[in-house]
């Protein structure tokens, strides 16, 4: 592997002596690893049914590495299911670290592909409320399928700037993710294109678009909230010294204490300018830095900050969405038909044209003059007077909570992920269909035939 010669120059002057160790995990394979998604499946019950091999991921209790094989963890239908997520091991630090509680307001600033909002939604156990934003058009649309594919309930997709974002949501989050965009560094073993791209002035342009991040970040971390940043870098420019800016400039924040930064190295305040005062540089080795020379995993950079104050009940209160009428007795008509054990309260459905959407009941402001994508759970389609269930509904539903469904094996699964109607002896009606007790997809029974309600888009090839 060839890396820039500015990089390595600066890297030998940064590790000195263990550079050399720095320098040879570029011989090494890039490690694969997955998440398991509890909301769709325990991780207890995940490992009794895995088709490949797995090692734990000491930081993340759902995280595994998985050995290498012919056939890549990414083509089973268990993912399709949203049971597990493909994502790197050092990426599964900053969820596993900031740990949000069920029931909190979390904002994912940077979101796409969508990783750690998914790993976040699994923290809130669909309590709460999640938004997730991307300002990419097209990555924040992935952002949203991937949303869908792993079954989560309360979470609000939005395609906004961050100063937009913080006008609406002035000190409303527990907790503020920003995975910031940068130059990519701690990537050069999984991306090439990350090498061809960088450049020191590269890495100067990614740290005064992070510091315009932050700026707008902090405005939104209610007081008692706690701030998450990170980062795939080396370099202190966007990492340190993005921290030490903002202590001097915000003095609320102070960087927290995390346990599971016990499997990490400490940030290094000795790489930062000079002009910044010694009670915040002895704070800065609160941070942590993930090397791979030392981790299975890739480069990362991950601080905690927390808020000054404590955290209150938003007094803040929208008034309930009055139900429309004949809205609600569709809803009721499915759910009586189709469902049991969960209610879709009426009032807190929201109709775009002929879509339903079922807000999250955390969410108590307006967002009228925000791009939505997504505005929580869809549930479905009005269609000829009915109510046609959406995929989403299908994926963010558990087995037990239908009346009818189908269990389905790993090579029926690949027949009905390409399309195929299953025959299945199930009365006449909406059926979830399951992959090893996962939802995968509606399908709708009729005379004992499974007639395929798979969405067109994601069908797959043989």
């Amino acid at each position: 592997m060839k890396l820039p010669v500015e990089f390595e120059n600066r890297m030998k002057e940064m590790l000195g002596s263990e550079y050399e160790e720095f320098i040879k995990s570029y011989d090494e394979n890039k490690k694969t690893a997955l998440r398991v998604n509890e909301l769709k499946i325990s991780v207890s019950d995940f490992e009794k049914i895995a088709p490949f091999k797995m090692l734990p991921v000491l930081w993340c209790k759902t995280g595994f590495c998985v050995e290498e094989s012919e056939e890549k963890p990414g083509r089973y239908a268990l993912h399709d299911a949203g049971a597990y997520y493909m994502q790197e091991p050092s990426a599964m630090s900053v969820a596993a670290c900031v740990a949000p509680e069920p029931g909190m307001k979390v904002l994912d600033l940077c979101a796409a592909p969508g990783g750690k909002s998914s790993q976040l939604a699994s923290f809130l156990q669909n309590e709460g409320l999640l938004v997730s934003n991307e300002i990419n058009a097209q990555r924040a649309r992935i952002l949203s399928s991937n949303i869908e594919r792993m079954g989560i309930r309360n979470c609000v997709v939005l395609n906004e700037t961050p100063d937009r974002l913080s006008k609406v949501f002035e000190e409303y989050f527990d907790v503020v993710v920003v995975d910031a965009p940068c130059s990519g560094e701690g990537m050069f073993r999984k991306d090439q294109v990350a090498i061809d791209e960088w450049s020191l002035e590269n890495v100067e342009m990614c740290a005064n678009r992070q510091e315009e991040i932050l700026e707008e970040a902090v405005k939104m971390v209610a007081p008692g909230g706690r701030l998450a940043y990170s980062t795939c870098t080396f370099a202190p420019a966007e990492n340190e010294n993005q921290i030490a800016r903002l202590l001097s400039e915000y003095p609320e924040f102070s960087i927290e204490e995390v346990e599971n930064f016990c499997h990490f190295d400490n940030g290094r305040p000795e790489w930062i300018s000079d002009d910044v005062s010694d009670d915040i540089k002895a704070s800065l080795t609160k941070s942590a830095r993930l090397w791979p020379h030392k981790i299975e995993g890739e480069g990362h950079f991950v601080c905690i900050l927390k808020k000054d104050g404590f955290l209150e009940d938003e007094n803040r209160k929208e008034k309930p969405l009055k139900a429309n009428k004949s809205t609600e007795k569709l809803i009721k008509e499915f759910e009586k038909q189709n469902l049991k054990d969960i209610n879709i309260e009426a009032g807190r459905v929201v109709q775009v044209e002929d879509r339903l959407y079922l807000k999250p009941e955390a969410l108590n402001i307006n967002l009228n003059k925000l791009h939505i994508i997504r505005m929580g759970l869809e549930i479905g389609e009005i269609k000829k007077e009915r109510l046609e269930p959406s995929h989403a509904l299908a994926m963010a539903l558990r087995p037990e909570e239908v009346i009818r469904f189908i269990d389905i094996n790993e090579e029926d699964a690949l027949k009905y992920r390409h399309g195929e109607e299953i025959r299945a002896d199930v009365p006449n009606g909406w059926t979830l269909v399951c992959v090893n007790g996962v939802s995968l997809g509606w399908g709708k029974a009729v005379n004992q035939v499974i007639k395929n309600h798979y969405p067109k888009g994601l069908r797959i090839k043989y």
